[in-house]
């Protein structure tokens, strides 16, 4: 373990050990926060029919032609269109039909008049029109009086307005959420082709953790990695199942990992992986059947700050990936940003895999140090630059750090929106100074 690895050589080597996940046929509600592995093409238009933006009255636009509150004109009813409708009367000259919104458009007619512009069909005035269209006979004949003349086609919902036969309706890589649903359902697809969204199992270790709700002893603290990196799976798209702490005793831990590996794409723990006496993680998958089957995990020093101590490798008959995290809350959120994120994204079939990082000015009340070797990953406030306004200067965003380096510091973590990532070589950085930023969700 004397070697020591960079950030972007650590996460090549868990990207080279990573595969996407097998696409599996979902039913739609199924497929949400899934990602599409091939084009969808629509079979029939959509909408399927000319229709009826507006409850109206159907008509020929030559019948209207002219009309006006003072000389309206008089039209026979020959029927209702209500949506769903099969047989359709038809409209000749001199005729309208009662249409409700979303109805197919009759033979004959060529536009709707809206019903506010009508009287109903009751024969008052316009200001009667709309109370007078619910309380209308139920047959839809008579007569209506339309006082406002309409061009061909006005409030006429087009065949394949919305999109036409054949076309691609969503693109592979696509992920699935609730309008990509509504889509699909319009277009008459009930299932689709996707990569599952991951499951991964979540574990801290540690004798002193205990649950948020229960009262801490002498030396305990509450157990928060196991909901950050819990939370952080779910926003990530994964299915997280949160086993929450295990003591530091190497049989346990095990035999937890033993029983969750069935419902298992990749497993995080945080914790144990430093030089101490009491590093269950390292203790426990360094001498582990669950390694027997060609795989195994190592641990390494990361020339990173916060996170040096990192650990991946595959466990189980299934070759599990399994990365174990720092237990120091801002390590292991950081960690999970760094390389179990882009580990999901790939199993999800996602690009890019990484976040993208942006340039940003510093803004601080003195320069910020950073350790000489390493790449450092500070806690940040940043603001995106002006869309309008302002100045040359303001093609750049600012960013400005929230809380000191320390890796306990999660106070400071709950106020950040993206990391301040300084460079191995660079160990001091001015207030004024560019800077990369990551931002996060």
């Amino acid at each position: 373990m004397s070697e020591t690895w960079s950030v972007d050589e650590h996460l090549a080597d868990i990207l080279r050990a990573v595969r996407p996940l097998e696409p599996i046929d979902l039913r739609l509600l199924e497929a949400q926060g899934c990602v599409l592995v091939e084009d969808v093409t629509v079979p029939a238009a959509l909408p399927p029919f000319d229709n009826s933006s507006m409850d109206g009255y159907a008509v020929r636009t030559a019948d209207v032609e002219g009309s006006s509150e003072e000389f309206p004109a008089v039209l026979s009813v020959v029927g209702d269109v209500a949506a769903g409708s099969g047989e359709l009367p038809r409209v000749d000259p001199g005729q309208a039909a009662r249409i409700m919104t979303g109805a197919p458009l009759p033979p004959g007619a060529e536009a709707v008049v809206p019903v506010e512009w009508t009287d109903g069909g009751t024969g008052g005035g316009p200001a009667d029109s709309m109370a007078a269209h619910s309380a209308a006979p139920e047959g839809g004949t008579g007569e209506v009086r339309v006082h406002r003349p309409v061009a061909s086609r006005a409030h006429v919902r087009a065949k394949g307005s919305d999109v036409r036969a054949g076309a691609v309706a969503l693109t592979a890589g696509t992920v699935l959420g609730p309008s990509q649903i509504g889509l699909l359902a319009a277009i008459g697809r009930g299932t689709v082709t996707v990569r599952p969204r991951p499951r991964v199992v979540v574990l801290s270790t540690g004798s002193e953790l205990v649950p948020p709700d229960e009262p801490l002893g002498p030396g305990q603290i509450h157990d928060s990695n196991s909901y950050v990196l819990t939370a952080a799976a779910r926003a990530a798209g994964a299915i997280p199942y949160r086993v929450g702490a295990v003591s530091d005793d190497p049989d346990t831990l095990r035999a937890s990992l033993e029983d969750q590996l069935i419902r298992a794409d990749l497993v995080v723990t945080s914790g144990g992986v430093s030089v101490g006496a009491y590093d269950v993680v390292k203790e426990a998958l360094s001498r582990s059947d669950l390694a027997d089957d060609g795989g195994g995990v190592e641990f390494r020093r990361l020339a990173m700050q916060p996170g040096k101590p990192q650990g991946f490798g595959l466990i189980g008959p299934d070759r599990t990936p399994i990365l174990t995290l720092p237990g120091n809350p801002v390590s292991a959120y950081v960690s999970f940003e760094l390389f179990v994120r882009p580990a999901l994204r790939t199993l999800m079939g996602l690009e890019p895999v990484r976040r993208q990082a942006v340039s940003a000015r510093l803004e601080a009340d003195g320069a910020l140090s950073s350790p000489d070797g390493k790449r450092q990953f500070l806690r940040g406030h940043y603001a995106p630059p002006k869309t309008s306004g302002g100045t040359a200067g303001d093609s750049l965003g600012t960013v400005r750090p929230v809380g000191g380096a320390s890796s306990h510091l999660i106070a400071s973590l709950a106020q950040a929106n993206a990391l301040i990532e300084v460079p191995e070589m660079t160990t001091r950085t001015e207030p004024g100074e560019d800077v990369t930023v990551i931002p996060l969700d």
